[in-house]
């Protein structure tokens, strides 16, 4: 049962928040709605009264009266309501494109700290992106202009499956080509089993796994597990998968199912953005992260112009 005291709650409201965040929406409206939310339910509890001025009376060679009185300029008629959006410090872990939907992770008060270290350490995301086969669009996504028609009945799953594979085995090439490692090496090996490997440059997106995980011609959905990606890279990916099975394809969704450990099954949705519901998650985001610490420190090692992570920082199976 959530406290009616709204300083008791103002006290505890510091920590990180997992929520779902829908698809048009930008990350700064989420934010500013969990905000709004949360101050205006903290308005609705007992807040503290106006502070007390002193006020004398009477005459200086008489009688003096001394009176506690609420100080008027700190009435909530004069100042406005106690809490205020801009009281409330908010910032994101990880940011999601307007067109993308899913894990977001908000660290509230103190936690954007946290949130800042959890971003820096870059942690491997997971997305699920649909695409059609059969149009090209100007902007790769499906609200664009229609640029280009061709064929796509000659498409099977296999076809799909062999070029995401073909796809996957370069990024995994080019991590160790600019590593100066053959593949083929023993250092190779011993740099593989010691963990996932992530360009220092966070402007290298890089692709750790993808797999098609639903085909029904046109229509079809691949799982990417990646880092230092963003909306477009994802949206010209399916753009690439299309023009490699000989057509041409645009995506109609993304998807972030997994920032690191958090799952969307750890999300708030938008009718749970309450204060209550708030803090619960605000609980079981902290139990989360100290079961698993290397999502805030990761132990990595350098390696040319690349990070081998520890084998425990993998985030996805």
């Amino acid at each position: 049962m959530l406290v009616k005291d709204a300083q008791t709650i103002w006290n505890t409201l510091r920590g990180i928040i997992c929520v779902y965040k829908p698809v048009g929406v930008r990350c700064i409206q989420v934010r500013n709605a969990i905000i709004t939310k949360i101050c205006s339910e903290l308005n609705e509890m007992k807040c503290r009264p106006p502070i007390g001025r002193v006020e004398i009376e009477g005459e200086t060679t008489g009688n003096l009266t001394v009176k506690v009185l609420p100080n008027l300029a700190d009435h909530v008629n004069v100042v406005g309501p106690r809490y205020q959006p801009e009281d409330v410090k908010c910032s994101w872990a990880n940011y999601l494109g307007t067109d993308t939907s899913g894990v977001l992770l908000l660290g509230i008060r103190d936690a954007t700290k946290t949130a800042k270290y959890i971003r820096e350490n870059y942690p491997i995301r997971t997305y699920r992106v649909s695409g059609i086969l059969g149009s090209a669009t100007d902007t790769a996504f499906k609200d664009g202009k229609v640029v280009e028609r061709t064929t796509w009945k000659h498409i099977k799953y296999i076809h799909v499956e062999s070029v995401i594979s073909s796809m996957q085995a370069a990024h995994q090439r080019k991590m160790f080509e600019i590593c100066g490692v053959d593949m083929h090496s023993q250092l190779a090996y011993d740099l593989a089993t010691k963990g996932p490997i992530r360009p220092a440059n966070s402007k290298i997106p890089v692709i750790y796994g993808i797999k098609c995980v639903h085909f029904e011609s046109p229509n079809f959905t691949v799982e990417i597990h990646c880092i230092n990606e963003n909306e477009q890279y994802l949206k010209i990916l399916i753009h690439e998968i299309g023009m490699k099975v000989k057509s041409s394809a645009h995506c109609t969704s993304i998807q972030c199912i997994r920032h690191s450990c958090f799952t969307l099954d750890d999300t708030l949705l938008r009718k749970h953005w309450t204060l209550q519901e708030v803090i619960t998650n605000m609980e079981h985001c902290h139990r989360v992260m100290k079961e698993n610490n290397f999502i805030i420190h990761q132990k990595a090692q350098h390696y040319n112009k690349w990070v081998i992570l520890d084998e425990n920082s993998l985030s996805y199976k």
